[in-house]
């Protein structure tokens, strides 16, 4: 089984707001909480490449992206979403390093990441260091861990 990392096509932009809904969905959030979170998961065609969105596929399938955007010096690892049915089998890895190399190769120092709550144990792993907490983009009165991640120069 071999997975690979290229960028995100246009017409895959639906296919990729539903994974990040259905990766959400996997820690077990009702209803409400998914639909509070539509649209700040929702991704268009047109942003996939200014966002820098990039793929994992796996047997001709997508089972996660993720999004590295902003301008050097410091960017934002904005999204990072593995498919429910892929979660622990080291996808997310890869497409965290990938966003590192992207990162490096483009001359960024560090990257961000506002995690949500079930992921922050990932972050740390992959060397993210909390700096403090952010509001939520979609839910009032709910915050995020921000993490900052060094680039190796």
């Amino acid at each position: 089984m071999t997975i690979s990392i290229r960028p995100a096509q246009d017409e895959e932009a639906a296919f990729l707001s539903d994974l990040a809904l259905r990766s959400k969905a996997h820690w077990g959030y009702d209803p409400a909480f998914l639909e509070a979170c539509r649209e700040e998961l929702t991704l268009t065609g047109q942003e996939l490449t200014s966002r820098r969105t990039a793929v994992a596929e796996r047997d001709g399938s997508v089972v996660g992206f993720t999004t590295l955007e902003g301008e050097p010096p410091q960017g934002v690892l904005g999204m990072m979403f593995v498919d429910p049915d892929a979660i622990g089998q080291g996808i997310g890895r890869l497409l965290f390093t990938h966003a590192v190399e992207t990162a490096q190769a483009l001359g960024f120092t560090r990257f961000s990441i506002d995690a949500d709550p079930n992921a922050e144990p990932f972050y740390e792993a992959m060397g993210g260091i909390p700096v403090g907490r952010v509001p939520s983009g979609s839910i009032p009165g709910r915050s995020l861990t921000r993490y900052l991640r060094g680039i190796p120069g």
